[in-house]
């Protein structure tokens, strides 16, 4: 099956699966699961922002938090503004990166990763949290995947 159709049949699971769901974490898990199964991807999942004042956390630094995902042990926190993740939370938009290791500041949780996309997932326009998907390929994710994942981070 080609990935768009793919992608089309998940945004409708995506949207039967979410639907009536109020709890976030549940549905990010869910998603999580649906797109690593359907894709094998390497590493599914989603950071989110942190607001609270945890012990690890100081007051001038905003960061993400490991939220829940499907593939090996991840970094826990993810500064402002640092890495894909925390560039595309600073910039608001999705960011697909072709070959990680040529971005500049990128943040290696796992050698195996070579290609990244992070899509910002919005409430009220402020960003509340980032689904970031990684392969082991170069160069996995194009416009499609852009496109769609924008569409099933909408439905959360």
């Amino acid at each position: 099956m080609a990935k768009e159709e793919q992608y089309k049949e998940l945004v409708a699971q995506v949207a039967a699966v979410v639907d009536g769901e109020t709890d976030m974490i549940a549905n990010m898990a869910n998603v999580a699961a649906i797109l690593h199964e359907a894709f094998g991807f390497w590493w599914t999942g989603f950071y989110r922002v942190d607001p609270s004042n945890s012990p690890t956390r100081r007051e001038d630094i905003q960061e993400l938090v490991l939220g829940p995902f499907q593939g090996p042990i991840a970094c826990t926190r993810i500064p402002f503004g640092k890495g894909v993740c925390g560039t595309a939370w600073a910039k608001n938009e999705t960011i697909i990166v072709p070959n990680v290791h040529e971005f500049a500041g990128h943040i290696a949780c796992s050698s195996e990763s070579n290609s990244e996309i992070v899509v910002p997932l919005r409430q009220n326009g402020e960003v509340i949290a980032v689904l970031d998907i990684d392969s082991k390929e170069f160069d996995t994710f194009d416009e499609i995947d852009k496109k769609y994942l924008e569409e099933i981070v909408e439905l959360l």
